[in-house]
């Protein structure tokens, strides 16, 4: 990747999904930083998460809040059931699966339409509501997040559970870390932003450091994010240039080249 002080495109995805983006941005010319503002860690116990994937049919429906979710639970999982359905939010979902050799071709997959924006809203108005009333729906997700999906599924009668399969955290403030952020920080840059979480870590984190004015030179640079609501987030952090871009690494991509 190229050195901070250029004008890069700074991916703030974990490392697992930074690194294609980070290459494919390479690969056409632009300059690309990998700088993760969330890890993903194992669970300390996945007892739980091995026996309820183990009895995997007694859900209709198991939703994967992500490839995280994904890549988590899989390898619990011998052999996808023909009668569970499997529903995602984005592309990259869709095509972690395909990893795992579930496509549409062999599994019942819901997803945004084409053309739609790759969210939890746009997944619901994709679902058959109707008949997942009285049944039971996995939603498979890290130990934190977003409840909407968990929400409006219990307020349309579906008996939904929650799995937790993975850990997200703030990466650690090293010294390394800290003086690459100060660096980045410092500079002119374009930060990819696709997590309301991730956001106020970055803040958090320039906040911290040592010399006093990395937060405000931070505030003024360039977000590209990928969903209003993180929009909303970086206004009430104080963010001063927000660009919001339609979802998916398409769009992140047009967006870093017409800009």
């Amino acid at each position: 990747m190229r050195d901070a002080k250029d004008h890069s495109a700074i991916i703030t995805r974990p490392l697992a999904q930074a690194l294609p983006l980070a290459q494919r941005l390479e690969s056409l010319g632009l300059p690309a930083v990998i700088f993760p503002l969330l890890e993903i860690t194992p669970l300390g116990d996945t007892c739980t998460l091995q026996a309820t994937l183990q009895n995997i049919t007694d859900f209709a429906l198991v939703m994967f809040v992500s490839p995280n979710a994904i890549d988590a639970a899989l390898p619990f999982v011998h052999g996808w059931p023909k009668n569970v359905s499997i529903a995602v939010v984005g592309e990259g979902s869709r095509l972690r699966l395909a990893h795992h050799g579930l496509t549409h071709a062999n599994t019942r997959i819901f997803c945004p339409a084409p053309g739609e924006r790759m969210d939890s809203e746009s997944l619901m108005r994709n679902l058959d509501i109707s008949s997942l009333q009285d049944k039971r729906v996995l939603i498979v997700r890290g130990e934190t997040g977003r409840n909407f999906l968990t929400d409006m599924l219990r307020h349309a009668g579906v008996n939904v559970h929650q799995l937790p399969a993975y850990r997200r955290q703030s990466p650690a403030m090293t010294a390394d870390r800290q003086h690459r952020l100060q660096q980045l920080a410092q500079g002119s840059h374009d930060w990819l932003i696709t997590s309301s979480e991730a956001l106020r870590i970055l803040k958090q984190q320039a906040g911290a450091l040592p010399d006093g004015s990395s937060l405000a030179h931070l505030l003024r640079q360039r977000l590209l994010v990928s969903h209003p609501r993180i929009g909303e987030v970086a206004e009430e952090l104080g963010f001063q240039q927000i660009e919001l871009t339609d979802s998916g690494d398409d769009a992140l991509i047009a967006a870093l080249q017409g800009g």
